[in-house]
């Protein structure tokens, strides 16, 4: 039997502080209503002033250590997915490496915005599978709310901070992530991107309504929503499709859409492709808004921590980002409940 990635582990954090719709309003020309109604968002969180992205990251990958009954001196490598790294280098990952007490295995980020963690987990998986390593840490973590314009109302009603992390462990066990898809399209890049970085630790990228562009000409997200929005629905339609035909499994064998959330349609386009009712949709937009790479994680932490996923169900990942990156994970879930 070929060695597969499990998922031993899962883990979470997001900052205390909760921006809510009602919030923002009185920041931009908006309303709760019209936010609700076209994202499905009612709040989000934001990290402190001196909480940086491998903070988030080491909180959620010390929860899924716990859980999965190991310690960082356990691993072989540890990926982060981030789009808001704490610098330019080295790596957030050799950062969450030395905040974890770990040193000497590999570690490295990967960059593909909102589908960040479904490229994570078909690298590390690609590599438990190539006998490269046995287990892996993979976390996606981002401090989105330091690269929004809080002047853009289009923009800075969707994203949030936060981080999830899984802990895989490859085991010659029925089971484990069985299917990946992944695929890029750079001649779209223009219609979602922030073109120049972000910067850590200084007062201009608070959450301040006056932020939008610094001196250096560090620019935040920029955005034609309506133009992404019909792309991403083509498009992750598209990819559920190819990774049951890939998988050999029909729609009605998939227990479980854990989808990356950012935006309540698009979601429910995805689960009417698939003829999944909501109940079986893990959604924690509502709570947590855009979190990019951190979002399915987190997803998928608050189903397993609501006791919902039993061993032997399938749950089917799936995200779409600037890039444009999508791509979508199956697992056939093998860990049991505590």
């Amino acid at each position: 039997m070929t060695t597969a990635a499990h998922i031993t582990g899962v883990g979470a954090y997001l900052p205390a502080r909760v921006l809510t719709n009602h919030d923002l309003e009185r920041m931009v020309e908006t309303s709760d209503e019209w936010i609700r109604t076209r994202t499905g968002i009612r709040e989000r969180r934001i990290a402190a002033e001196d909480e940086h992205t491998s903070d988030l990251a080491a909180a959620a990958a010390r929860e899924a250590l716990a859980d999965a009954g190991i310690t960082v001196h356990d691993l072989d490598a540890l990926i982060v997915a981030t789009t808001t790294p704490d610098m330019i280098f080295p790596s957030t990952a050799s950062i969450v490496q030395a905040k974890l007490g770990g040193a000497g295995f590999a570690a490295w980020d990967v960059q593909a915005v909102c589908a960040g963690f479904v490229y994570a987990l078909a690298q590390a998986d690609a590599c438990i599978r190539a006998g490269l390593f046995r287990r892996v840490l993979v976390i996606g973590a981002e401090t989105m709310s330091r690269i929004v314009n809080w002047k853009d109302r289009t923009t800075c009603v969707l994203f949030g901070d936060g981080a999830g992390a899984v802990v895989l462990e490859g085991k010659n066990e029925p089971g484990g992530l069985i299917a990946s898809v992944l695929h890029c399209d750079g001649r779209y890049r223009e219609l979602l991107m922030a073109p120049h970085g972000k910067r850590e630790n200084r007062p201009e990228h608070a959450l301040d309504p006056d932020f939008s562009v610094d001196s250096a000409g560090v620019a935040a997200i920029q955005m034609r929503g309506n133009e992404v929005f019909r792309v991403a629905v083509t498009k992750l339609g598209e990819v559920v499709q190819e990774i049951l035909t890939k998988a050999g499994i029909s729609a009605d064998a998939v227990d479980w859409l854990v989808p990356h959330q950012a935006n309540v349609r698009i979601i429910r386009a995805t689960a009417q492709r698939l003829g999944l009712p909501m109940e079986r949709v893990a959604l924690t937009i509502a709570e947590h808004g855009n979190t990019s790479a951190a979002s399915v994680p987190l997803a998928l932490h608050a189903l397993v921590r609501a006791g919902k996923v039993r061993p032997g169900q399938r749950l089917l990942f799936e995200a779409f980002a600037s890039g444009f990156a999508w791509g979508a994970n199956l697992v056939v879930w093998t860990k049991e409940q505590p």
